[in-house]
């Protein structure tokens, strides 16, 4: 067990979700330092996912890291050296929620829209030329929208880099599913 726990830790994959470990989260503030924290430890090769809180737990439009405990030293000396402390990390007693179970397809002829939880993300499929951003409720959606509608799926902006909300998270989980689904 112990060995393909290294293994995996070595290898810098995720987890499968099957994989037997002890598990912690990381607590923070806002949804904004999750996103962030999510791009700091995925850098440094983590093996992390966003999740949802438990329940007992949950405030709103909470979001968590998920982390395999053992590494849970070096996990929080990357973050104080990107200068970002979550507020608790705590061993994961209760089961997470994922923050999108599946997307949503829907094909037009000539578009293609992605629906990730509530965002939806439209293309026109010849230029790849985004035409509508919808959904969610967060004060960041209009600002996404204005940013990304009108620009390809290249040089438009990825939605973490500029939201800040659950809206603009699951928005980026729509944007990288349908730049996948563009790219085969």
């Amino acid at each position: 067990m112990m060995k393909r726990l290294f293994d995996f830790i070595k290898s810098k994959k995720e987890l499968p979700d099957d994989f037997a470990v002890e598990r912690g989260m990381l607590v923070f503030d806002n949804t904004s330092e999750v996103i962030r924290a999510e791009v700091i430890l995925k850098k440094g090769g983590f093996m992390i996912k966003v999740m949802g809180p438990p329940p007992e737990i949950r405030t709103g439009c909470d979001l968590v890291i998920e982390f395999p405990l053992i590494e849970q030293l070096n996990i929080i000396r990357e973050l104080k050296n990107a200068g970002l402390e979550p507020l608790n990390a705590v061993p994961v007693s209760s089961p997470l929620l994922k923050p999108v179970d599946l997307y949503q397809v829907k094909d037009f002829g000539s578009h293609l829209m992605v629906r990730a939880a509530n965002m939806k993300i439209t293309i026109e499929k010849d230029s790849l030329k985004i035409v509508n951003i919808s959904g969610g409720g967060c004060p960041d959606v209009p600002y996404l929208a204005g940013r990304m509608i009108g620009e390809t799926l290249s040089s438009a902006p990825e939605p973490r880099s500029i939201g800040h909300t659950l809206c603009g998270y699951s928005l980026q989980l729509a944007y990288e599913e349908i730049k996948k689904r563009c790219s085969q």
